[in-house]
């Protein structure tokens, strides 16, 4: 699938075992083309330094790269897809300054206190989830707790009523996914305009919650518009959702597939900061940084992507290179991992990573204080990575959890 005389495709088979092309392309050398699902062309780097360099270099911009993507896939499938302009216009598709500006003021609502705050929040709704768990029953770990944990937590925080947290939650998918064009400009139409209202209202009415901080945000005298809010608002809901559901998803799994890893992280609790890194590096949650384009030529080794190329830098890639991470593929949740690139490298980080990072120790822990084992409740043959290029998650994770004092009937 990826000799060089062929352009490889991010088909299903990728989707389902990323690090086998991954790993293919790394050996070949520091970036080339391939397709995406819809066909589009695009420059790939998969090596954790290029990824790094790159991540910082002005040479790529995201000025306009939605614009750049939509023309591409209209050509490679004949049709535009009509992505909202008040979502695509967010924190991650703009350089400095603007980009220096939006950031500092949601820097101002997004504060290492306001997230520290959540914890008991945090710690309430997993405590509740779990309290909801069968034992010694099939229960999907992703549906009943991995899932809807994140989104009532980034739901409460922004002050998206409880009530459309699974309208929410539907147009996320669609629109990460790999869906028909019209599919996924439907959904991106549908949350811009909820959003809309729902920003108008902060403002006539603000409350306690985080997008209401962000209607009056200011940095002397200045504040976000309202295409601005809307889509700052939609980039975090995303990434404080989405990001989260595949940390725990994967990291449970990638320690029921090494029974020596769980048994060490059992042992010792305080180890679990580290494994929430190593989660994170082992089983990327966000495959791709967000798209680029080369403002001129860029050469990577001995590689040159000419000008106004779009480029993706994998994360999930980069985070399984034997240059700097040694025997990658094998999960060590002691490994030194401060130079991973599960929240992103350089001016568009993760902003929700305190967050992201919050959640995953608390559900985790939590999940592995409760019960006593926990073993798949499927052939691990039949599990499957969504349709997605841009983020790494399972579609479900059957498992059956025994408390950590079982009864007769549960042992």
């Amino acid at each position: 699938m990826s000799d060089l005389t062929s352009t490889p495709r991010l088909d299903e088979e990728y989707l389902q075992n990323p690090h086998e092309l991954a790993a293919r392309l790394r050996a070949e050398g520091p970036a080339r083309p391939v397709l995406m699902p819809d066909g589009v062309r695009v420059w790939l780097v998969t090596g954790h330094a290029d990824a790094r360099a790159l991540l910082t270099d002005p040479r790529l911009s995201s000025d306009g790269v939605y614009d750049r993507l939509e023309h591409a896939r209209a050509l490679a499938e004949g049709k535009k897809i009509e992505f909202s302009r008040s979502l695509a216009a967010h924190l991650l598709n703009v350089d400095p300054p603007d980009h220096t500006r939006l950031r500092k003021l949601v820097n101002k609502a997004f504060t290492s206190r306001t997230i520290a705050r959540l914890r008991p929040r945090i710690e309430e709704i997993t405590t509740e989830l779990l309290d909801a768990m069968p034992v010694g029953e099939s229960v999907d770990l992703l549906a009943e707790f991995a899932l809807p944990l994140p989104i009532r937590v980034i739901c409460e925080l922004m002050g998206i009523p409880a009530e459309d947290r699974e309208r929410f939650a539907g147009w996320s998918g669609e629109m990460v996914s790999t869906a028909a064009a019209e599919e996924v400009g439907a959904a991106s139409a549908a949350m811009a305009g909820y959003l809309a209202e729902l920003v108008e209202s902060k403002r006539a009415n603000p409350a306690e919650d985080l997008l209401s901080a962000l209607v009056h945000a200011s940095d002397n005298g200045d504040q976000l518009a309202v295409p601005e809010l809307i889509a700052m608002t939609f980039v975090l809901l995303i990434g404080g959702y989405e990001t989260t559901v595949n940390l725990i998803g994967n990291g449970v799994l990638s320690l029921l597939r090494a029974p020596d890893q769980l048994a060490a992280l059992r042992a010792d609790p305080g180890l679990l900061p580290n494994a929430v890194e190593e989660f994170l590096r082992f089983e990327t949650p966000n495959n791709m940084a967000s798209p680029r384009y080369t403002r001129q030529a860029v050469r990577i080794g001995d590689i040159e992507i000419p000008a106004g190329e779009l480029v993706l830098v994998s994360l999930l890639a980069g985070n399984r290179d034997a240059r700097r991470f040694p025997d990658p593929d094998r999960l060590d949740i002691t490994r030194p991992t401060g130079a991973h690139l599960g929240f992103g490298h350089g001016i568009h980080y993760c902003v929700g990573a305190p967050l992201g990072r919050l959640e995953g120790e608390i559900a985790i822990g939590r999940l592995l204080e409760r019960f006593s084992r926990i073993e798949l409740a499927t052939d691990p043959a039949s599990l499957r990575w969504r349709s997605s290029t841009q983020m790494h998650g399972l579609e479900t994770l059957p498992v059956r959890l025994w408390h950590r004092a079982p009864t007769p009937e549960h042992d």
